[in-house]
């Protein structure tokens, strides 16, 4: 990955940060990862534990940003979040799987789009 990549991506994991604390959610982690792959977010809301795929990219709206999540990264990220069930949180613990999508386009405002339980089981 280039400097210019990781740069943006982690300029859009911070907007996506900000984004859920000011929509009420507790920030547990980020960039968590394991033998699967890296969770970008972990957070609470409601008793929910919510695993967070954040996808920034160039442009005015977020559709590539989402079609990014390929099925291949849909399930390392299952996988991943079993293992962090499995090693923070009781058995039982409820959880869903998220996706922001975040558009940067110059100067203007970032556009950010939140899917609660984004993927399809």
């Amino acid at each position: 990955m280039t400097h210019s990549a990781r740069s943006l991506g982690a300029r859009g994991e911070s907007l996506a940060r900000q984004y859920l604390i000011n929509q009420g959610y507790e920030i547990v982690t980020s960039n968590w990862s394991t033998r699967y792959g890296e969770i970008d977010i972990v957070a609470r809301s409601n008793g929910v534990i919510v695993f967070v795929e954040v996808k920034t990219r160039q442009g005015r709206d977020t559709e590539s940003a989402f079609a990014g999540i390929s099925r291949a990264k849909h399930e390392r990220l299952v996988k991943a979040a079993y293992q962090y069930i499995h090693e923070h949180e009781p058995d039982d613990a409820r959880w869903r799987m998220d996706a922001i999508g975040i558009a940067l386009h110059g100067q203007g405002q970032p556009v950010i789009d939140h899917v609660e339980d984004a993927f399809d089981w």
